[in-house]
Parts: C-alpha cells; sequence; structure tokens
C-alpha cells in the first residue's frame, strides 16, 4: 500500500478513529488502527468489539492495499505532524515507512486479516432528529449511568422512541435521568439500550445546529455517520429497570429556586465534605429560604438561598456529586424541587416545561 495525503486530514481521522481502540485487552489487534487505501480514498477504523469508529478521508492513492498500525503509537506520531504532507509506504513484511518533509519513520504493523469484521446497522429502522437536540439529549442523560460491572445493563442508556418523541433513560441505583426530545421523523416506535460510552463518543462528534441526523437502529446494533465518521455499536440486552414505578406521584414540599445560584452555592457548601470524601451536604428548607451545609474536621460552611416554598419545612441530605453534576447539564434559569419526606428521592424539573426528570436518592441524616 502506497499513499499520499495532508498531515491534518489524517491527524484528524485518526484522532476520531482512535477513541474506538481498546486500552484493556489480551488481543493486540484490537489495539490497531486499520487503514484501507482504495481508489481516491481512505478509510481508517478501529474497534474493541463493543464499539467501532471508521473514518473516510480524500488522499492520493498510488497503490490500494490495507494495514493495521499500533494505534497509541500511531495517533501520537501523526497528530505531531498535522502540517506536513505524508506518505504512508507498507511493504510485504508490513513495514510501514512514513515520509515527511526530509524525514522518515518506521512502524512495523500487523497483519490486517487478523483484524475482525465490522458490523454496522441496516438502513430499516432509523429515527432523525436535530443534531443540537440529539447531543443534548445524551449529555443530559449519559452521566447518571452506572460505572460498575455488578449491573451492566446500567451501564448503558435506553432509548424509547414513540411516535415523534425520544426519551433517554438512565440511572445508577442512586440516580435517575429521563430527557426528552422531539424526533423530526422515525420509522417505527421501539426501545433500545446503548452503552453510555458509544453515545459519549457520538456526542463529541456532533454540532449544536439543527440539521437533522439519522440514526439507524437494528436488533443487535446502533450506526451513525456524521461528516464521514461512521460510529456503531452493539446494543446492550437485558431487562431494563422500570423506571417508572420508582418516580414518586405526590409531594408534600415544593421548591422553586435559581439553577445558578443552586449550583454556586452547592459547589462551596461540598468543599469541606469533599475533604472528607463523604460529600454530603445538608438541605434545611423552610419559609423563604434554603440552607446547604456541611461539615468536617477541619470547619463547617452555610449557605443561603432565596426559594419559592410550597408546602412543610424539611430537613434532608444529599450526595452532592449527584446534585451538581445534575445542575451542570440543565440550562433552565429556574428550576423545581420537589420532595416527600427526609428518606424519599428528590425530584428536580424545570420550572415550566417536562423536558427532563431528575431523581436523587437522600442520604440518611444522623440524629443529633
Amino acid at each position: 500500500m502506497k499513499i499520499v495525503c495532508d498531515g491534518a486530514d489524517l491527524s484528524d481521522a485518526v484522532l476520531k478513529v482512535s477513541k474506538g481502540t481498546s486500552n484493556r485487552t489480551t488481543t493486540p489487534i484490537l489495539e490497531g488502527i486499520r487503514v484501507f487505501a482504495e481508489e481516491d480514498y481512505v478509510t481508517l477504523s478501529a474497534t474493541d468489539l463493543e464499539m467501532s469508529v471508521e473514518k473516510t478521508i480524500k488522499a492520493m492513492v498510488q497503490l490500494e492495499g490495507e494495514m493495521v498500525v499500533p494505534g497509541k503509537f500511531f495517533c501520537e506520531y501523526i497528530k505531531k505532524l498535522n502540517t506536513e504532507q505524508i506518505e504512508l509506504n507498507c511493504d510485504d513484511k508490513n513495514m510501514l515507512s512514513i515520509k515527511y518533509t526530509d524525514s522518515v519513520g518506521k512502524i512495523q504493523c500487523m497483519n490486517a486479516q487478523e483484524f475482525p469484521e465490522l458490523h454496522h446497522a441496516d438502513d430499516s429502522v432509523y429515527f432523525e432528529m436535530k443534531q443540537k437536540d440529539l447531543k443534548a439529549l445524551i449529555n443530559k442523560s449519559a452521566f447518571a449511568v452506572a460505572t460498575e460491572d455488578v449491573r451492566p445493563i446500567l451501564k448503558g442508556v435506553k432509548l424509547e422512541i414513540n411516535k415523534n418523541k425520544i426519551t433517554a433513560v438512565a440511572l445508577d441505583g442512586y440516580r435517575l435521568a429521563v430527557v426528552k426530545k422531539n424526533l423530526v421523523s422515525t420509522k417505527a416506535d421501539f426501545s433500545c439500550i446503548v452503552p453510555a460510552r458509544s453515545l459519549v463518543e457520538i456526542s463529541k462528534l456532533l454540532e449544536d445546529v439543527d440539521t437533522p441526523i439519522k440514526v439507524y437502529v437494528g436488533r443487535n446494533f446502533l450506526s451513525v455517520d456524521i461528516d464521514n465518521t461512521k460510529i456503531t455499536t452493539r446494543l446492550l440486552e437485558g431487562d431494563f429497570i422500570n423506571y417508572q414505578q420508582i418516580i414518586p406521584s405526590s409531594f408534600s414540599t415544593t421548591v422553586v429556586l435559581n439553577t445558578e445560584q443552586m449550583l454556586d452555592a452547592l459547589d462551596r457548601a461540598s468543599l469541606l465534605s469533599r475533604v472528607d470524601r463523604n460529600n454530603l451536604v445538608r438541605f434545611d428548607i423552610s419559609d423563604k429560604v434554603m440552607k446547604l451545609s456541611s461539615r468536617s474536621d477541619i470547619g463547617d460552611i452555610k449557605e443561603n438561598i432565596t426559594i419559592a416554598l410550597t408546602g412543610n419545612d424539611l430537613a434532608i441530605a444529599f450526595n452532592a456529586r449527584y446534585f451538581t453534576e445534575a445542575l451542570r447539564v440543565i440550562p433552565d434559569e429556574f428550576l423545581k424541587l420537589q420532595f416527600t419526606s427526609a428518606v424519599s428521592p428528590c425530584i428536580i424539573t424545570a420550572n415550566d416545561n417536562d423536558e427532563f426528570l431528575y431523581l436523587i436518592l437522600p442520604v440518611r441524616l444522623m440524629q443529633n
């Protein structure tokens, strides 16, 4: 194989595709990036068997062929050559020569025949939505998935497509995120569970624009093609938790407050709690004020927030991280917090729409 291409194009492609390589594997080929040259194009691809990433760029192909380069090293090398024109020449012994200006580097490649076959979702079932809406849907939900392998199904985000609406659901046993967005169109009503890691990589390629994008969903795979970069992910199989059953339907305390003030106060109040690594912040709700407080061996911090209160006074405590991670993805100026008791979950919604809902379990307060 022999090609000549622009260093900036190659660097951008390698950086995107490298997200698909496996960092923890006993199979070296999964750490590699496949480079396939044909006609006037070069396609780079990588996979960890759960997710694959492919990127196609234009190139002057002097000799068609394929190779598998060591992913991490190749990525680091090429991104330092993004201002050069690069010639890649791989011989029949899988030795790659990288020529640029008056210099040359050599890398031993792997056998391309060992690279696994990539799968894609077919184009018979899809949903279509604005790029900015899909990006927001992912960013507002994926952070709430489980990170442990105890329940693998909870490492995914459930997508529910119903008529012209999509709902993303994520939970980890301590919190729940439910986010809704409108669709441009869809071929069918269905649901699937997508690994959060794959959705996050898709989100990185999306832009805050109204341009629609199609997401194809098959029985086992989901695929999306964004600006000649295709990400395909294997879907998770199993029974997802019936999340609707754990959302309270009635409340005894409702608070409306400013989102930015709440986030700033929570960040300050949780400084001491992070020192002790318990991340516990107490909420004391009364009249027109919500007091946030935290304690440690080195001192205590108290913050007051002006609120609009409907219902009963309440003292309750939470893991501050769960609150701040939710608040940071909420663009609304005002929030509504709803409570039932000191041992029941808090529900966070917008004050004037139902686009999102976050549920956070409290931490039991120690009696004085």
